[in-house]
């Protein structure tokens, strides 16, 4: 599996840059209707439990279906929908949909999985479980087909406003001009430093395991915990950016995550302390999810051409979420090499370090761009 996830980073990576363009090209609805159908058909071949080596080709195919055609649409049908004034709402709304959509997913699969396995847990064997799982993607690739469809019918925009959002051609002229932007250089480091804090919030249900002293049910709590946390603080993330300075709220989510981060890193949540541990948690998760939510929504104030959004944020993304490909072997190589509350510290040195650095670049952006402008 390790093996399949490699070759999904590595298409989703060349992916997120080749794609960009794509959705400055052709309407978001299109691309992301098209993605979803065609992602939900390679989970009908996954439901037919292939061999590693299709298994392989399958998780690169879905590297080419997720970002290629569908992560830059997503980003500016959001961007669109925002509109001027409204960027804070409709990046929060979005982040935390998507928490709130995967915290579902995950409790609806779990509940078709017990549902067609049955009662007898302790007498089911390997054809009993493969049949069970069977249902559960047949399930998720039916209701992503489902979606695909609403999207095609329901998030139109009147023909003239959908032109005027799309560029006649592509060309390497509109790579040339977006790299020429200093605010796509700013969101790449704050990205790239949003994303590690991000990869890191994985650590909380190790850390309960290992240094709290929770059993496997409860460690497994505290990820749950989170996954429903996350559209809260999207939602509320939302509601407060746009009443407030969308740059400014983002270079203060950095300096929350950094001082949380601080807690875990001087070691202030020792194994017997739980309420200490959950107000921690919700500090660091809190600066963490805000700077998530609004990293996209500040494009709008750093001047980025609407009709470029999709060029900007596959250039953007290419070097942002590279922690897909370093956060997860940098933790476990700070995790094994110091057992214990040690190793967690060393980690989470790890994200006030990059909190740091993104509060640096989020402030900088505020200095640049704290002042309406319109987008040249």
């Amino acid at each position: 599996m390790g093996i399949c996830f490699s070759i999904y980073g590595i298409v989703a990576l060349v992916s997120y840059l080749l794609g960009g363009p794509l959705a400055d090209k052709f309407a978001p609805r299109k691309l992301i209707a098209s993605a979803l159908w065609l992602t939900a058909l390679g989970g009908f071949v996954y439901a037919m439990f292939p061999g590693f080596t299709v298994l392989k080709i399958l998780y690169g195919y879905w590297g080419f279906t997720t970002i290629f055609l569908f992560w830059a649409p997503m980003i500016k049908a959001a961007r669109v929908w925002g509109g001027t004034a409204k960027q804070g709402k409709a990046f929060g709304f979005l982040d935390g949909g998507r928490g709130l959509v995967g915290a579902l997913f995950a409790t609806m699969g779990v509940f078709v999985f017990a549902l067609f396995l049955g009662t007898n847990l302790s007498g089911t064997g390997i054809e009993e479980n493969k049949e069970a799982f069977r249902q559960v993607i047949l399930i998720s690739s039916g209701m992503i087909i489902l979606v695909g469809i609403l999207v095609w019918f329901f998030m139109k925009l009147d023909p003239k406003t959908e032109e005027e959002h799309l560029i006649d051609r592509i060309s390497f002229s509109q790579v040339n001009r977006v790299l020429k932007l200093p605010a796509v250089w700013l969101l790449m480091i704050i990205i790239l430093c949003a994303y590690v804090g991000y990869k890191i919030t994985d650590v909380f249900s190790l850390y309960a395991r290992d240094v709290m002293k929770y059993n496997s049910v409860d460690s497994a709590k505290v990820g749950t915990f989170l996954l429903f946390v996350r559209p809260i603080i999207g939602v509320t993330i939302g509601i407060l950016a746009d009443r407030w300075q969308t740059t400014l709220l983002l270079f203060v989510s950095f300096i929350v995550s950094f001082f949380g981060a601080l807690i875990f890193a001087l070691g202030f949540v020792p194994g017997s302390a739980a309420l200490l541990f959950l107000v921690s948690i919700l500090i660091t998760a809190f600066g963490v999810y805000a700077a998530r939510c609004l990293y996209f929504a500040v494009m709008e104030k750093g001047q980025i051409p609407l009709e470029l959004t999709g060029t900007a944020v596959g250039i953007i993304s290419l070097v942002g979420y590279t922690p897909d490909i370093f956060a997860g072997p940098a933790m476990g190589y700070l995790l094994d090499g110091s057992k214990g509350i040690s190793g967690h510290q060393q980690v989470f040195w790890m994200l006030a370090v990059f909190s740091l650095i993104g509060g640096i670049a989020g402030w900088w952006y505020t200095k640049r761009y704290h002042k309406d402008k319109k987008s040249p």
